[in-house]
């Protein structure tokens, strides 16, 4: 995006380079503002201090201060186009060999956005923190299906993350993330059932995002934060419980910066999905939060960033939770609804395959233990004794993978050594058509 001259000559919200970049943009018509371009070229002893308003025509000039004049007399051969292009911090950068921008700031993301909002287009925003996967692109693909312009987020929130799990090692996958997006946008634009094309990435530092600093991990940190209760103490929220305060309150953020018609989740965190759309709810925000099907490898493991932690043994293994799920889905199936029933199946699939395990000798084995494994109301993540068939239900589970045992020599043991891996994964149980 360009402050130039040529954006003057619209009715179009944009900023005028004249103008302070906090001062709110106007609608200048092409008749106020050409008399004051021209002056401005005849005159370089005068600056244009741009008091132009819709409801006047008259342009209010100072005679400038000698360090004005000095600043001027050095940049004589520079349009003033030209020169508030190649000194601004705030305009964006391009992702290589693409049309896509890239927004490292919130000020310069924010006026690309008043442009699309003068001109109708629709914003579908995809939050993502890197380490982009087949998950992250199929929501990205079905944001251009139904956007003008999709924003790709690439923010690793501190906030979300205990003060004992793995911020630090997190994968920091930016050089693949880039052609990732690079070829989906190729991709999207030889698709001619898309309404729109990836447009910007939003790649902010910890800094932007928290103005008055980074409050910290810990429970009892202050600062200001979104909190979601009572469905983000539960499941997750219990067992993390800085998670859906980290979640939320970025998301907040994201949205009040992005201002988003749409925003896009993966069901894989399906508890995010109930959480963002309380907010929304909650909040009174003008945005609809669409949420995509998980995207699965050919064993059936969800997707995610953190199977890069697995390594050759425990990904074996890891399918066992979504085996579990799988087998209370089929009680449910078969007509069961009580919650013993259903998630007594999930129980023997998960008992059994540890049982298995732990048979092994050490440099075989994979340990593991389960967080939880829920049967819960679809909108409020509250446990349920029984399923009503007209409304449905969710079961969730989350289990903790620990490093191997007595690992080899060459062993692959995953990203970062193979740290402890927590996995989640959830199966919708769905309503049945009768009333």
């Amino acid at each position: 995006m360009n402050h130039g001259c040529a954006d003057l000559f619209s009715y179009s919200y944009s900023t005028s380079p004249y103008l302070s970049p906090d001062q709110p943009s106007q609608i200048y018509p092409k008749t106020m503002i050409r008399p004051a371009i021209r002056s401005l070229g005849r005159t370089r002893a005068l600056t244009f201090r741009a008091s132009i308003s819709p409801s006047s025509t008259l342009s209010t000039f100072t005679k400038p201060s000698k360090v004005t004049q000095s600043r001027m007399s050095s940049t004589q051969t520079k349009t003033p186009c030209a020169s508030h292009r190649h000194t601004s911090p705030h305009l964006p950068s391009k992702i290589p060999n693409t049309p896509i921008l890239l927004h490292r700031t919130i000020r310069s993301l924010r006026t690309w956005r008043r442009r699309l909002l003068h001109d109708h287009r629709v914003v579908g925003l995809v939050p993502t923190m890197g380490a982009l996967h087949e998950g992250h692109l199929s929501l990205i693909r079905l944001a251009a299906r139904e956007c003008h312009a999709v924003v790709v987020s690439h923010y690793v929130n501190p906030a979300q993350f205990g003060v004992k799990e793995d911020l630090a090692s997190y994968p920091s996958t930016w050089d693949s993330d880039m052609a990732s997006l690079a070829a989906l946008d190729r991709e999207l634009a030889e698709d001619g059932n898309n309404l729109g094309r990836i447009a910007a990435v939003f790649a902010p530092q910890t800094e932007e995002m928290y103005p008055s600093g980074f409050p910290g991990q810990e429970v009892d940190s202050k600062g200001s934060f979104v909190t979601v209760t009572p469905v983000g103490e539960v499941l997750e929220g219990k067992s993390r419980p800085t998670f859906f305060r980290g979640v939320a309150t970025v998301c907040m953020k994201l949205f009040n910066v992005v201002q988003p018609e749409r925003v896009y989740f993966g069901q894989k965190d399906v508890q995010q999905t109930v959480v963002i759309k309380k907010m929304v709810k909650d909040f009174l925000m003008p945005l609809d939060v669409v949420v995509g099907e998980t995207m699965r490898e050919g064993d059936g493991l969800a997707m995610s960033s953190r199977n890069v932690y697995l390594g050759e043994r425990r990904r074996k293994v890891a399918t066992v939770l979504y085996k579990a799920l799988r087998a209370a889905e089929g009680r449910f199936a078969a007509g069961q609804v009580e919650r013993e029933q259903i998630l007594g199946a999930a129980r023997r699939v998960v008992d059994g395959v540890l049982e298995e395990q732990m048979a092994l000798k050490p440099e075989e084995r994979v340990k593991y233990e389960v967080d939880y494994i829920s049967l819960a109301d679809p909108d409020t993540m509250g446990e349920l004794q029984s399923v009503d068939k007209t409304k449905g239900g969710i079961l969730s589970g989350a289990i903790k993978m620990f490093p191997v045992d007595a690992p080899q020599e060459e062993e692959d043991l995953g990203h970062s050594g193979g740290p402890a891996v927590r996995l989640i994964d959830n199966i919708i149980l769905r309503p049945s058509s009768a009333s």
